[in-house]
């Protein structure tokens, strides 16, 4: 889209500006891709208040309420928080019990499960009407390419009908962003909510993004954020001017050109629908009891990535891309992932890549139901570059992987 006095030209299609609307220079060459990040507000809070007004109860958006997995508990985990519960300053992930001190008279409701599953079925189902191309990121949130589904149209007139048709139909509201990459549209929508449309395009960073605190940034977990404000790095813009000299001794050479290139706006991901997502491995363990052991999470880690690398091995798979997620006991779930520098199905290679992604999700304090780690971006590809910088341990690690698999198919075979 290219605004020249008020006169916008989208995609060859010439349309009128409303005399009151921004300026906005957006070049053709950026509008190749046009991505949409759709992200319930409140979920867990919303959905709970749709099903509560269907049994005729007031609705707890408007007040201080909070959900949480057992009202009764006092440590039990809020997993969603109205806006007049945020502006008192509670927040998710904090123990009802600190909610309490805050304000004494907070309604607390418990979570339904089986409910928001059925509700993010509905949100999936409208989204995709608007574009087969869709990436689920999480039970409440997803990506769309609009790419070939604007027709000519303004991608924010389209956006706003999106998330009306979600608000009119199934009673609960939606933030859109829009940008020419995943990472800018999911930041924009993070800005101002509730039941807002945002853009980002890549000449919108500067004054947009970069004004924004380093921890706002996707990826940067605690952890990450202070190291860089030690450092004297306080904004997206600071991190995004910083030499990658300078930033590769802060957090190694990988994440500092994953951080470099978000920082600026970049980001190549393709959206990865149904079809290619079916390409992935993936195990969880569940606890009886909830953890806080750093040793027996890393137990429970190591325990699932021996199962996910055993697999990719078995069916001759290498995999470019590590996620890993930790549970509460209350659902609410952290999540992170990150793309290898080369694909491998070596079990410790995977696994440090989930120890590190669990040390800037996890704060070592909270208790863990249940930890997961999956891996996807899958290739058959039998021949492993070398590189100079190669873990010299790896021919142990892979005869370790070798006799692994031998163990396997012995117990396979004696049942």
């Amino acid at each position: 889209m290219v605004i020249v006095g008020k006169v916008t030209l989208f995609r060859g299609t010439i349309l009128r500006t409303p005399t009151d609307s921004p300026v906005i220079f957006v070049p053709l060459n950026s509008m190749s891709r046009i991505i949409f990040h759709i992200d319930v507000n409140s979920a867990f809070l919303s959905w709970t208040a749709v099903k509560m007004m269907r049994e005729g109860a007031p609705d707890i958006r408007l007040i201080p309420s909070v959900v949480s997995g057992d009202p009764s508990d006092r440590r039990s985990i809020i997993t969603a928080a109205s806006i007049p519960a945020k502006k008192l300053g509670i927040k998710t992930a904090q123990p009802v019990s600190m909610a309490l001190r805050t304000c004494p008279s907070l309604t607390i409701v418990r979570g339904d499960w089986e409910w928001y599953k059925q509700c993010s079925r509905d949100f999936i189902a409208i989204c995709r009407s608007y574009s087969p191309i869709l990436q689920q990121f999480s039970i409440d949130e997803c990506f769309i390419d609009m790419s070939r589904h604007c027709d000519g149209e303004d991608p924010v007139a389209i956006a706003t009908r999106l998330k009306d048709e979600i608000r009119d139909k199934l009673g609960f509201t939606v933030n859109v962003g829009i940008g020419s990459n995943k990472l800018l549209a999911k930041m924009a929508s993070d800005f101002e909510k509730p039941d807002k449309v945002h853009t980002l395009w890549e000449q919108e960073v500067p004054e947009k993004m970069w004004p924004l605190g380093v921890r706002d940034l996707l990826w940067v977990g605690k952890k990450t954020e202070e190291r860089l404000i030690a450092n004297g790095i306080l904004t997206i813009g600071d991190l995004a001017k910083l030499g990658m000299g300078s930033l590769t001794q802060l957090v190694g050479q990988k994440f500092a050109l994953q951080l470099h290139e978000n920082a600026n706006g970049r980001d190549d991901s393709p959206l990865e629908t149904e079809s290619a997502e079916a390409k992935s491995y993936s195990a969880e363990r569940t606890f009886s009891k909830d953890l806080t052991d750093p040793k027996d999470i890393d137990r429970a880690l190591f325990h699932v990535a021996c199962i996910v690398a055993h697999r990719i091995r078995k069916d001759h798979f290498r995999a470019s891309t590590v996620s890993m997620f930790i549970k509460y006991k209350d659902f609410t779930v952290a999540q992170k992932q990150c793309r290898l520098p080369r694909p491998t199905d070596v079990t410790a290679l995977i696994l440090n890549e989930a120890r590190r992604m669990l040390d800037e999700v996890w704060d070592g304090i909270t208790p863990i139901r249940q930890v997961g780690l999956g891996v996807s971006k899958l290739t058959h590809e039998s021949a492993v570059q070398m590189s100079l910088f190669e873990d010299p341990k790896l021919d142990y690690y892979r005869e370790w992987d070798r006799q692994y698999d031998e163990r396997k198919a012995r117990s396979k075979s004696s049942r």
